[in-house]
């Protein structure tokens, strides 16, 4: 795991093997969970909270990031649900409930309301999000190549380079 030392981690957060969490990210686990999947990268200056448990919503809302995921830089990700090997592009934004499921690509400064599902294996853009076309196999490619890059790039930081 690499934390960069401008990085805010508190509460209960939970991080997986080879997780990067990048400068100026504050991850929040104050009010309820945080699980970050082996080799996702949390990128500059992301946003990662949760919802408080109630009377009317006894779970809240924790925020669960799958294994494989890229978020990219300035990403907001509030008591969601990211499937494995997905990619968040720059400055989306994932609201209360919306449960992505795998191999998922969401475009920058995309928005994904409360409660919204995203199906597999598609690139969704826009505000609200919708979904635009399938997935080419060269962004499917991609979402491992990012993974991977990542967790060199992790490696390289954590051996001082």
């Amino acid at each position: 795991v690499f934390i960069d030392d401008t990085a805010l981690v508190i509460g209960d957060v939970s991080l997986g093997r080879d997780v990067s969490i990048w400068p100026m990210s504050v991850l929040r686990g104050d009010v309820n969970s945080i699980s970050i999947g082996d080799e996702s990268n949390i990128q500059d200056g992301c946003v990662l909270h949760v919802t408080h448990r109630s009377e009317s919503n006894p779970v809240g809302f924790p925020l669960i990031v799958g294994r494989g995921v890229t978020v990219g830089h300035k990403a907001v990700l509030h008591g969601c649900t990211v499937g494995d090997l997905c990619l968040i592009g720059i400055g989306a934004v994932m609201l209360d409930g919306a449960e992505i499921e795998d191999r998922v690509m969401i475009g920058a400064g995309a928005l994904v309301p409360p409660g919204k599902r995203l199906e597999s294996g598609f690139l969704y853009v826009g505000s609200p999000a919708r979904q635009a076309r399938p997935l080419r196999d060269e962004e499917l490619a991609y979402l491992s190549y990012s993974r991977d890059g990542y967790v060199r790039l992790k490696n390289q930081h954590r051996l001082g380079g």
